[in-house]
């Protein structure tokens, strides 16, 4: 019968209608318009461009007021223990380097705008390496120091960081302000004493500019610099006889490492900076003597910039001395002024004569007893002789001044001087 036909087909609707109270769920999938941004499948009576749309590749979108709502995917994390190479399939990865590393990045075109990467340096320091020519952060590399870690975002051209590092690498300069050296102590190199020299760990200050070394470093004073432990120190040319080598503390811009060149300079304006492109001179740590023989002299480096020779040195031997005085220069630095440990034996025919060694910057002094004194002591008995001992300031020509009540001779030895470079430890 019609009738039942048509009872029958209202039955079927209300049993597959949807009521609108939520009292009865689904049984099978809701089967929305494609929709667009702008007019989505699924959407609100009130607010119709809110809701969902089937994007293409079917990719399910969000659209909120006409808006396309963008989520990123989830985090996948992976720990690497060598060079990895990062992929378009790494966006939004973490991945925890536990040893040393070069991360190579593929090219920025192909990841694409807005691919994001994580590189955490859990042990060693990871080197950031773009694609070719391309950049991060305006450079062609980016170290990532042990123990930070640093957010890569592609622009689809070059990278960029979140500036992690960059705040890093800047914090120690930023504002501070003082000069001083910890620690960097010079010391003859116990394997080849006479041509490498040894930095032991430290760190010094000049201004706003900071660098630090948490281990010892070698350098070869008979070879031009190269980055490095072990390798050449000199700022140009090759070692020479009876020279002075100024020690400066470098830090490697792009990671802050330490290193160290040597150069007869007596200032940082002076030192020869063509092996050193990417370096800053932060300041002088302290001096190494050549002898003769082009060899370092044997020394002993005490805290507060104070050097001790191994074996005194007899700098004058039965020299003349006499009231009109004069300058001898001794085995202390050149081109700058430093306190010198001396000691001195005066003889003379004469009695009641004394011998001053004093700094030249005091002018012409007279010695004895009733004008300006004696360190040598005073001869009691005629050809007899005194002694004496004394720290006095030299010029940077490297002179002592002398100078007698009576003629005389004068042995002078050298036990080390005091270079102040600013140690206080």
């Amino acid at each position: 019968m019609p009738w039942n036909a048509l009872t029958t087909d209202l039955g079927n609707e209300i049993t597959n209608s949807l009521p609108r109270d939520g009292s009865a769920p689904m049984v099978s999938p809701l089967k929305a318009a494609s929709g667009t941004v702008s007019a989505p499948g699924i959407g609100f009576a009130s607010v119709p461009q809110t809701g969902l749309y089937l994007k293409g590749g079917g990719l399910l979108g969000f659209t909120q007021n006409g808006v396309d709502v963008t989520f990123d995917k989830a985090v996948v994390y992976a720990a690497k223990s060598g060079d990895y190479t990062a992929v378009a399939a790494d966006d939004n990865a973490v991945h925890r380097f536990t040893a040393a590393a070069t991360l190579t990045l593929t090219a920025a075109a192909t990841l694409g705008a807005n691919w994001h990467y994580m590189v955490i340096a859990d042990g060693a320091d990871v080197t950031i390496d773009p694609n070719g020519a391309e950049t991060i952060d305006g450079a062609a590399t980016l170290v990532v120091k042990s123990g930070y870690s640093a957010l890569i975002i592609c622009s689809g051209a070059a990278f960029f960081t979140d500036k992690l590092m960059a705040r890093i690498q800047s914090k120690a300069d930023s504002s501070a302000v003082g000069d001083f050296v910890v620690g960097l102590l010079l010391s003859n190199n116990s394997g080849n004493p006479t041509t490498n020299v040894d930095f032991a760990a430290g760190s010094a200050r000049s201004g706003s500019s900071f660098v630090s070394s948490a281990s010892a470093m070698t350098k070869r004073i008979n070879g031009t610099w190269a980055a490095g432990t072990g390798n050449g120190g000199l700022d140009a040319g090759s070692v020479a006889a009876s020279a002075t080598y100024f020690a400066y503390a470098l830090r490697k811009d792009s990671d802050l490492s330490f290193d160290v060149v040597l150069s007869t300079s007596a200032t940082t304006g002076g030192v020869n900076t063509t092996l050193l492109t990417g370096y800053t001179i932060v300041k002088c740590i302290g001096v190494v003597l050549t002898d003769g023989s082009s060899n370092i002299r044997q020394f002993i480096m005490y805290p507060r910039d104070e050097y001790l020779w191994v074996t005194p040195v007899l700098e004058f031997n039965n020299v003349a001395i006499g009231t009109g005085g004069a300058l001898g220069a001794i085995t202390v630095p050149t081109g700058v002024k430093v306190k010198a440990n001396l000691r001195f034996m005066y003889s003379s025919g004469a009695t009641t004569a004394a011998a001053l060694i004093h700094d030249p910057a005091q002018g012409n002094l007279v010695a004895g007893g009733g004008n300006s004194g004696s360190n040598a002591g005073t001869i009691q008995v005629a050809s007899g002789f005194a002694v004496g001992a004394d720290e006095i300031w030299t010029n940077t020509s490297k002179q002592v001044r002398y100078v007698a009540g009576a003629s005389g001779q004068l042995n002078l030895w050298s036990d080390g001087f005091t270079f102040p470079c600013g140690r206080i430890a």
